[in-house]
């Protein structure tokens, strides 16, 4: 599965430093950076609330699937 976490683009269209969006959202700033650099596993439904009103974005505007490149439609 290859989700990719878009937060750093729509952070920099918005002019939004990890710290701001820290602050904003009440997330720590290493919670961030994992969820930035796309090391996540998970995020919670609150968060990405919560990180798109801080944004002023939506859920599709952070979040992009990409289908890897080995996968085959009988593994869906």
């Amino acid at each position: 599965m290859a989700i990719i976490v878009n937060l750093d683009v729509a952070m920099a269209r918005r002019k939004m430093s990890l710290n701001e969006l820290s602050e904003r959202v009440g997330i720590t700033l290493s919670n961030l950076s994992i969820l930035k650099t796309g090391k996540a596993k998970a995020i919670r439904f609150s968060t990405l609330d919560a990180i798109c009103k801080a944004l002023g974005c939506q859920p599709g505007n952070l979040l992009e699937y990409v289908p890897d490149t080995a996968e085959t439609v009988s593994e869906i």
